[in-house]
């Protein structure tokens, strides 16, 4: 199973409508993210693409209840507060915002730890953990949103960068 992952994308619609594009092209159907969505409108492109999303809330998140009203109305999301743990696919994966929140013997325990708040993307091994962080999804630090595609099976991750800026409507 593909699954996408995106973190810090902070209202950048077209960014997120992207991403998520390139994801849902690459056979991914399920996105989890590691908050700093912002605001509810920014899950549009990832709904409007019947994506089911698992996610956190980050620091820049606003109005949590809109937002898991948002991503509820959506197929099978829902939205946490981090650190949230869960198993997908006999995999255990603990998604948190800020990776410095939870404790070093929890990111042990898991099989996968998909984790933002820093806006650079990153892929490590801790043990058996594999960390990512699929970098900004808004691409306002650091000029190229990012985002990733972690194959849960071979635990191989591709980094989608938008570098070519013809997909932008800025």
């Amino acid at each position: 199973m593909r699954i996408g992952l995106l973190a810090d994308t902070h209202d950048r619609v077209d960014a997120v409508a992207e991403l998520a594009k390139r994801m849902a092209a690459g056979g991914v159907g399920y996105v989890i993210h590691a908050g700093d969505f912002c605001a509810p409108f920014s899950l549009k492109p990832i709904q409007d693409l019947q994506l089911a999303l698992n996610g956190v809330f980050g620091r820049n998140d606003g109005d949590h209840e809109a937002l898991r009203a948002m991503a509820m109305s959506g197929l099978g999301s829902e939205l946490f507060e981090s650190p949230h743990s869960f198993d997908l696919m006999g995999k255990s994966i603990l998604v948190v915002h800020d990776i410095n929140e939870a404790a070093p013997r929890s990111l042990e325990a898991h099989d996968i730890v998909v984790h933002g708040f820093t806006h650079r993307e990153e892929m490590k091994t801790r043990g058996k953990t594999l960390l990512v962080n699929p970098g900004e999804g808004c691409g306002w630090l650091h000029g190229a949103p990012t985002a990733a595609i972690l194959d849960l099976d071979t635990r191989h991750v591709e980094i989608i960068k938008l570098t070519d800026g013809n997909w932008s409507n800025r």
